[in-house]
């Protein structure tokens, strides 16, 4: 599998591998899996909750494109965000993503996850061709400390893991798709 650069493109941790390719390995890992707990549905699809949660795929989906921004647009690069994410009053609706993906069509939650993603891999290569997973990222936290690499990737994939967990519940319900890895030949994201 490769990319629009024609780089392959990992898609599970290798068994003996870098720590750069253990960790992205494992990201595109969580990532192929999400696509596949979101793959192939309608509006209805998307919008399905399990009670008493409001939480929907086509909210993970929207909130996973944020998400896929801020870690590795935002936080790695120290660049601004990309629409739609610049133009939201944040302080006036925290929760925006989730709440206006219900008003999204399925193939604009698809595409602005699918975008962001491409961001980001075209984002950590360029901050990786420069050196390796120890290197300060550009976004400083408030008391002034710069995070390696290493920890965005690694908090990037916490944040999939808890939502691919949650994606699989919600799948499951719709069509009663489970497992923990997507079919042999199921592309990545």
């Amino acid at each position: 599998m490769t990319n629009d650069t024609e780089q392959p493109i990992l898609i599970e941790p290798p068994v003996a591998g870098s720590e750069v390719d253990t960790l992205i390995g494992s990201l595109e890992r969580q990532r192929r899996t999400f696509a596949w707990k979101c793959e192939g549905l309608d509006a209805a699809g998307l919008g399905a909750r399990l009670a008493p949660s409001a939480l929907t795929l086509g909210g993970l989906l929207k909130h996973l494109a944020l998400v896929e921004d801020e870690y590795l647009t935002r936080r790695l690069l120290g660049a601004e965000l990309p629409p739609p994410w610049d133009t939201v009053d944040w302080d006036a609706d925290a929760d925006w993503e989730w709440r206006s993906a219900a008003g999204d069509a399925p193939e604009r939650l698809y595409a602005l996850w699918a975008g962001a993603v491409a961001r980001s891999r075209a984002n950590l290569r360029q901050v990786l061709s420069g050196g390796g997973p120890d290197q300060p990222v550009r976004l400083t936290w408030p008391d002034g400390r710069a995070p390696s690499v290493r920890r965005v990737l690694i908090d990037l994939v916490e944040e999939y893991a808890r939502h691919v967990g949650q994606a699989d519940m919600i799948r499951e319900s719709i069509d009663g798709r489970v497992g923990e890895d997507p079919p042999a030949g199921f592309p990545s994201p």
